[in-house]
Parts: structure tokens; C-alpha cells; sequence
């Protein structure tokens, strides 16, 4: 079962910004392509890092404030952060096994 939360730009600072475990957060959009693609793979990844990694999802057309403060310019874009900062991104679909690689790095 996916574990996922849904941002936006009222509640991405106390989610992400403030959390104290690595998040995960998926910049995606519903019309996009490629995101409908890496959809699945980041719901499992929300249910097998369950407890480690707090996975989010960030709509780029309703949240256009914070998609603009991180320089998102193509989605799906993921970016990693630890204590408050972005310490990983990646951009386009990217297989499941890179990903986990990336938080397997942070943890």
C-alpha cells in the first residue's frame, strides 16, 4: 500500500523542508507522459521504504510557487532532501533500481 503525501505550496516547508527524515519529493504534473510512467514505481518505493523515507508528490500545475523556487523546468523531476536541503536530483523517468540507488546513498 502506497504511503504517499500529497504537497503543496502551504505545507511543503513543514513537510519537506522541516522534516527530519530523507524525503523524497516527485515534481509530476496529470497530463505528463512520463510521469503517469514513474507513477507506479514511486508509489512502491513509498511502500518498501516505508518508515526510512517519507515520499511525497508535488502537482507542478497547481503548485506553481514551489516548482518555480526549485528551478523546475521538466518533470518528472525528483529531488532528494536531507535536514532541510536538496541533496540529490533526478530528472526525467529514471528506472526504479536508480532511484532506490540515490536514497540507498542518503540513507
Amino acid at each position: 500500500m502506497a504511503n504517499l503525501i500529497y504537497l503543496s505550496d502551504n505545507n511543503f516547508t513543514s513537510e519537506v523542508l522541516e522534516a527530519e527524515e530523507l524525503v523524497l519529493v516527485d515534481f509530476w504534473a496529470p497530463w505528463c507522459g512520463p510521469c503517469k510512467m514513474i507513477g507506479p514505481i514511486i508509489e512502491e518505493l513509498s511502500s518498501e521504504y516505508r518508515g526510512k523515507v517519507k515520499v511525497c508528490k508535488l502537482d507542478v500545475d497547481e503548485n506553481n510557487k514551489t516548482a518555480g523556487d526549485y528551478g523546475i523546468m521538466s518533470i518528472p523531476t525528483i529531488i532528494l532532501f536531507k535536514g532541510g536541503e536538496e541533496i540529490n536530483r533526478l530528472v526525467g523517468f529514471v528506472p526504479k533500481a536508480k532511484i532506490a540507488k540515490a536514497l540507498d546513498s542518503a540513507l
